[in-house]
């Protein structure tokens, strides 16, 4: 595995007191470790052998009972059964499988006000694709299978990078096989190890192994020589195998915090503390502070093979306990097989008992007189394994008076003893007491017949042994926990990071560590948001548990109820359609559920309240809006009207400005012209006028009848004025007088 730091490759670590005090430090733990633990795991490995019993290894049957019951003088012929009939596999499956129907998962909750629910949402899409891409349910069955079994089971967590030519560092979650190889601080008091101090993840690889992947480190025969009389050695190295130990431990350091004015928190001498003495604040408060550093290694237990910093706050291995008992001061844990091997090893006796004392019992033969069966011998004697279609006797035998004798009779076949049968069953039964599961938990049929009564029975079973999935999903919410607190650490760049719904929808959040808000929100011209960005950093997070099915799970079974309903009631197909086609799997049912959606009612699929209030209020929106509109109407007509008069009195101002620069032009050529031309000029002026037809508007009884833009006849216009008057018309008067300013 790939930790966020820098590692130390072997041969390049610092040697030193320090180095050699931890390594002393490290040799003392493993040592007090395997003592704490060696009584106790011997217990559990029992029992997972016991568990893994089959007719073939007899890991039911002690050593000694074997001894008696198997070969006599080397002949095998006269050994006794011992039969191996496992029962218990069936209740640990109970147990484990419910957990894998209704596996726990972590919910991300907002822990101050700085936090924000749509980080804690992003929050919880980043840790499903963390378990996605880590294969994590199969470190939680793992664990399970574990706990249930013998009593502990243990989770971890690394990084490693994204791909070869990344930096980029992706989370993991990584099951341990083997709950043997982990050796936990035994001083513990929290059942998932948050306490804990240190702990070994250890690993036993052949010599050559060894010397391949560390090539700088001391040879194996070197350590050998400088092992002569450490009576530990042994732990460690042996003849062809090197016990290589990943070592996680927690420094502690001292450092003054100081309380500045704003409830502003910072540690002596840090950046943020030189500034705000530079900007000449004091502390308001002090206090002395636990600082913890989690350092990890890799050693093979006299050198450092590797070691760097790990960026989480607590060690990176979860324990997932089982039944925990301190005696004398000695830890012992176990699973649900410790307390029903005694029960297992009746059952499996009783069962060989019977089926010895029928094997050794004779076979029931046939009961006659002697000279019956003469001359049919050969049919009476393969009678048990030739389907003969009749079988004959001699009726002339009979009993001294002449009666004939009755028919051979076939004697009672070997029965087992009813004491044995109930010794059985007795056994069968203490099996399901100590693991607290009892016919209807295991699915045998039972008195209730309701299915309300047939849960509450099953209930009862999930009751007795509901501890172990109550401790998983305890160890599940703490791995959350430390997935949380590595994100804002190892999502520390600007990346994309992929999210998955809890419908299994995937999806993409940007991440920005950098911005001083936990969501930044980017609009568009309109208001709309286009884009956010989330800085997982600020603001502090929490994570509760819930245990129940898995979405796919739920539905299902919400398509079956769906499906019932709309069976009942087909009008509903035009309210609910649409989701009950959306929770279909075959191809091509969302396509089909957003067409059906589009033929429902759209106030149905409105998400506006029903408050007679909030309608009310929105009737009275919209008949606002409709007023705002009719008035801006009527504003657009007003200025479309200003425009036109506008329009209009520059027209006039144009007009009269070339009538007047007319009359001047007229006025400066007056003096040079004789009153003959002056007169050829005005009848060509009104000419002009009369037939353009402006003359005729403006003159005093003009006939209605003709119409605009025609010309009146010279006759007509001669009468209304004589030629004289025309011709003793002054020039002031050759332009219309009456021009009205327009309005």
């Amino acid at each position: 595995m790939a930790y966020n730091g820098d590692v130390k490759a072997a041969g390049a670590v610092a040697s030193g007191d320090g180095k050699k005090e931890t390594l002393d430090v490290m040799r003392s733990r493993f040592t007090m470790a395997i003592s704490a633990y060696g009584e106790s795991r011997e217990d559990e490995l029992d029992d997972l052998r016991f568990l893994a019993a089959s007719p073939d290894n007899q890991w039911q049957w002690p050593a000694d009972v074997l001894a008696t019951r198997g070969s006599v003088q080397g002949q095998t012929i006269n050994a006794r059964p011992c039969l191996t009939i496992n029962k218990l596999p069936q209740h640990v499956k109970q147990v484990t499988n419910d957990q894998r129907q209704n596996r726990p998962s972590g919910k991300v909750i907002p822990a101050d006000d700085k936090a924000d629910v749509e980080v804690a949402e992003i929050y919880e899409g980043i840790v499903r694709h963390i378990e996605y891409i880590s294969d994590a349910d199969v470190a939680y069955d793992t664990a399970c299978d574990n706990q249930v079994t013998y009593g502990e089971g243990y989770i971890r967590l690394a990084t490693e990078y994204c791909r070869d030519d990344s930096f980029d560092q992706d989370i993991r979650i990584c099951r341990i096989r083997n709950s043997f190889s982990v050796y936990m601080d035994p001083t513990i008091e929290d059942p998932c190890g948050a306490d804990a101090e240190w702990c070994f993840i250890t690993e036993d690889m052949t010599v050559e192994e060894y010397e391949r992947q560390f090539p700088g480190a001391q040879p194996v025969s070197t350590l050998m020589s400088r092992g002569i009389g450490d009576q530990s050695m042994s732990q460690w190295i042996s003849e062809n195998t090197v016990r290589i130990a990943e070592y996680f431990y927690i420094e502690h350091k001292k450092q003054t915090l100081n309380l500045y004015q704003g409830n502003i928190s910072v540690f002596e001498n840090s950046l943020e503390d030189r500034q705000m003495k530079a900007m000449g604040m004091a502390p308001i408060k002090s206090r002395q502070a636990d600082r913890k550093v989690i350092k990890w290694c890799k050693t093979n237990g006299f050198e450092m093979l590797e070691e760097q910093v790990w960026p989480g706050k607590s060690i990176p291995v979860v324990r997932v306990v089982g039944n925990e008992f301190e005696v004398d001061g000695r830890l012992y844990v176990s699973g649900l097989v410790r307390n029903a091997k005694d029960a297992q090893r009746m059952y499996n006796y009783w069962v060989s008992q019977e089926a010895e004392m029928l094997a050794l019992a004779p076979k029931a033969p046939f009961i006659g007189y002697g000279g019956q069966f003469e001359g049919y011998e050969t049919q009476w004697k393969t009678a048990n394994t030739t389907n003969w279609p009749y079988l004959e006797v001699n009726p002339d035998v009979t009993d001294g008076q002449g009666a004939t004798l009755p028919l051979p009779q076939r004697a009672q076949p070997p029965m087992a003893s009813s004491g044995l049968l109930q010794a059985k069953a007795g056994a069968s039964d203490d099996i399901k007491s100590t693991t607290g599961q009892y016919d209807s938990s295991l699915g045998a049929t039972s008195n209730e017949r309701s299915g309300k009564a047939i849960l509450a029975r099953e209930r009862q079973g999930d009751t007795g042994t509901y501890h172990f999935v109550d401790n998983l999903a305890r160890a599940i919410r703490y791995v959350t926990r430390q997935v949380i607190d590595l994100i804002p650490k190892i999502y520390d760049t600007e990346r994309i990071a992929r999210i998955i719904g809890v419908d299994g929808e995937t999806g993409m959040a940007k991440i920005n560590p950098n911005q001083p808000e936990p969501v930044k929100r980017i609009v568009d011209e309109n208001g709309i948001v286009i884009e956010k960005i989330y800085n997982p950093g600020v603001g502090v997070y929490d994570v509760c548990v819930t245990t129940g099915p898995s979405y796919m799970t739920k539905r299902q079974e919400s398509m079956e109820a769906m499906s019932q309903l709309l069976q009942g009631n087909p009008q509903l197909w035009a309210v609910a359609g649409d989701l009950f086609i959306k929770n279909m799997d075959w191809p091509g049912a969302q396509e089909m559920a957003k067409r059906f959606a589009k033929t429902i009612d759209p106030k149905l699929l409105s998400d506006a309240d029903d408050d007679p209030a909030l309608a009310a209020a929105q009737q009275q929106i919209e008949a606002m809006q409709q007023e705002m509109e009719q008035m801006s109407n009527a504003l657009m007509s007003v200025q479309d009207s200003m425009d036109a008069k506008t329009i209009k009195v520059k027209e006039f101002e144009a007009t009269v400005k070339a009538f007047d620069a007319e009359t001047k032009r007229l006025t400066a050529v007056q003096a040079s012209m004789s009153p003959d031309q002056i007169q050829d000029i005005v009848m060509g002026t009104i000419h002009g006028m009369i037939t353009s037809g402006d003359l005729i508007n403006e003159m005093p009884g003009q006939d209605e009848d003709i119409p605009m833009g025609q010309e009146m006849p010279m006759e007509d216009m001669e009468q209304q004025m004589p030629m004289e008057d025309m011709e003793q018309m002054p020039m002031e008067q050759e332009m219309p007088q009456q021009m009205e300013m327009p309005q």
